[in-house]
């Protein structure tokens, strides 16, 4: 930091500062560029120091209200006062020492007193205890605390690992309450849409059968009017044995149809109209 070219005179270099002595008594501070001494009235450079912000890793490890160890990484930026380099420069001997054993004692302090989920919701709360601390310490020395950072909180392994197992658990059950949501509602959706088929199913076959209703009344009054001496209940019957044969005749061309027994002679013909008749009445009357 400092460069000597001759006995004579000095170059501080750049954020530094020199303690100039004179017969081992401190004399001034000398700024950074060339500076004149005179060795033969005693003056001297006793040593310089950085006026750069410097960082001092802690490590601390302590135990929570809850009794869970832990592991506390802080950061601490400090730096050189330049007004008051000669304290920093008699008074510690041995600066990040020091700070470190503030650090130990001020975190000891607080952390005993906090949950281990307090402690990770908090950490701000004791970088800031632990600044207030070294601010009121540390000026007496000639030191300026820039900022104090809490990097890391590391528990133990085990409880680590059981905070991870809780975290997982908790997430399942949100899933599985999720899941059992989706389920209902695509169960309730279902319902409703097998509900809404069986409405539009049974309008269709009320249509449908309407359809057929009027289709029969127009052809029994059209028969009527073109067959005189026929009535309508006979014209019913026609009309019912030949939509009966049909019906036979389509069951017998379907592939997957084989044998189909059927009652069958001259006196079977009015009781197959009877049935049908009173079928399609029952199904009109059911519809109305």
């Amino acid at each position: 930091m400092v460069n000597a070219f001759f006995l004579f005179c000095g170059c501080v270099d750049q954020a530094s500062v020199a303690v100039v002595e004179k017969w081992g008594r401190f004399l001034r501070l000398a700024d950074p560029g060339l500076h004149f001494f005179n060795p033969f009235a005693g003056e001297c450079v006793a040593g310089a120091l950085t006026t750069r912000v410097q960082s001092l890793d802690v490590r601390v490890e302590t135990k929570t209200k809850d009794n869970v160890f832990v592991q506390l990484i802080c950061t601490i930026q400090y730096r050189v006062v330049k007004e008051n380099a000669d304290d920093a420069f008699y008074e510690l001997q041995n600066p990040q020492q020091q700070i470190q054993a503030y650090v130990f004692d001020v975190v000891r302090a607080i952390v005993p007193r906090m949950n281990l989920d307090d402690l990770f919701e908090q950490k701000n709360d004791v970088a800031k205890a632990v600044l207030e601390e070294l601010e009121k310490v540390m000026a007496d020395y000639g030191y300026s605390i820039e900022h104090i950072l809490m990097v890391d909180i590391i528990p133990d392994a085990a409880v680590r690992k059981a905070m991870n197992d809780i975290n997982a658990a908790q997430r399942l059950q949100l899933a599985s309450v999720y899941k059992g949501e989706a389920e209902k509602i695509l169960m309730v959706k279902k319902a409703e849409a097998e509900a809404e088929a069986k409405y539009l199913s049974g309008v269709g076959i009320a249509k449908q059968r309407q359809a057929i209703t009027d289709g029969l009344r127009e052809n029994i009054l059209n028969f009527s009017h073109s067959v005189s001496g026929t009535s309508a209940k006979e014209v019913m019957d026609l009309i019912m044995i030949t939509q009966y044969f049909d019906t036979i005749k389509e069951l017998g061309d379907g592939s997957k149809n084989t044998t189909i027994f059927i009652p069958h002679g001259p006196g079977h013909v009015k009781d197959i109209s009877e049935q049908i008749r009173d079928g399609m009445m029952q199904a009109s009357s059911s519809n109305v």
